[in-house]
């Protein structure tokens, strides 16, 4: 979500909670005297064989879709949107970008541009990505989809496909992403009901790259107390992984502007229906969120990847390094490595200290 969200929300970020993760790093000992449990030993890897977070210095919505050996990287910028290709996620720092799309000066989807993701779908490249009227008032937000014929999306020409929406229900829609299941092609969004300003995550199934066919379904809307820090109350960012016979759907909780930002997930069977929402169980509780220990503060919007040899899952995504700095261009990218349970769920530990020296994903 952009840095003008907070125009859109006005007085939202005067309602910011205290950083409630720090308590987690507390322990009452003798006399009730809180203690700080000592951080496990850094081993440190050989030179040059090491990365260090944030990757840049902004990028909030962070989103890469690997190909043929390279990364294609994309966050918001608000005004275009930009494409940075690399062979080394570790190496996104010295990367140039490339401008693929500039909105045009006015029109319904000249300003705002958030959230782009990136696809190759039947031969041919696609960006998804939310936009409105040039300005401050976001409540015409909608989703927009961009095509590219060139074997790189670097390169060639992008062509306007239009408006991606369900006519029965053209509400405020942003963040989609694609889900493909049981030979289907799906798109899951944040988006409202026409009724409330309340953030919900819906799907719908695709004919092609560029049309939803048939009613849209909601899927999640914030229940639990993480889920709403607000206002704005807010499920958003949905983002899909899928391992052995399970698919996840990991999304956004909160208001961006809060440093409780914080990631849910919804789980289901890889053959199950995802239109249904009895397919989905949703977790009680966030499964990635703040360290301010760890200077990690709003962590969320986020995307996977796995390394380039094929053995290491990474989660990427956005915090900010000081608490308190909203839903803004402070918001800088970041990503780790990632493990799994032995249920076959994703365990994505603690947002990893800035500045400290992890080793590169597996192949770089």
């Amino acid at each position: 979500m952009s840095d003008t969200v907070i125009n859109h929300y006005a007085g939202a970020c005067r309602r910011y909670l205290p950083a409630l993760g720090l308590l987690a790093l507390l322990s009452c000992q003798d006399g009730g005297k809180a203690t700080v449990a000592p951080a496990p030993p850094v081993v440190t890897p050989p030179a040059g064989a090491t990365f260090t977070n944030p990757l840049l210095a902004s990028g909030p919505d962070p989103w890469v879709y690997q190909k043929d050996g390279f990364y294609y990287y994309m966050h918001t910028t608000n005004t275009n949107l930009r494409i940075w290709k690399t062979a080394k996620m570790s190496e996104l720092g010295s990367t140039s970008s490339v401008v693929a799309w500039t909105p045009p000066p006015a029109g319904p989807a000249s300003g705002n541009l958030w959230a782009p993701e990136l696809y190759f779908l039947d031969g041919k490249w696609y960006i998804y990505y939310s936009a409105g009227p040039a300005g401050t008032n976001l409540g015409q937000q909608r989703t927009w989809v961009l095509e590219n014929a060139s074997p790189d999306p670097t390169t060639g020409t992008w062509v306007d496909k239009g408006r991606l929406f369900s006519p029965a229900a053209d509400f405020w829609a942003i963040d989609g992403t694609i889900l493909e299941q049981n030979g289907q092609r799906y798109f899951i969004w944040s988006g409202h009901n026409g009724q409330d300003g309340i953030q919900r995550l819906y799907i719908s199934r695709m004919s092609n790259p560029w049309t939803l066919t048939g009613a849209r379904v909601e899927l999640s809307h914030p229940e639990y107390i993480w889920e709403n820090v607000g206002p704005p109350y807010v499920n958003e960012g949905p983002e899909i992984l899928k391992r052995g016979d399970k698919t996840f759907l990991v999304y956004s909780a909160s208001f961006c502007g809060t440093d409780q930002y914080a990631l849910g997930m919804l789980t289901a069977a890889s053959t199950a229906d995802p239109m249904l929402p009895s397919s989905w169980t949703k977790s009680t509780r966030p499964v990635f969120s703040q360290s301010p220990a760890n200077r990690a503060y709003a962590t969320g919007h986020n995307s996977f990847f796995t390394s380039k040899d094929g053995q290491e899952s990474w989660i990427l995504y956005h915090a900010n390094s000081n608490p308190n700095e909203g839903c803004v261009e402070k918001r800088n990218p970041r990503m780790q490595q990632f493990t799994w349970n032995p249920d076959g769920t994703p365990n994505f530990g603690t947002p990893v200290a800035i500045n400290t020296a992890l080793p590169r994903p597996g192949g770089e």
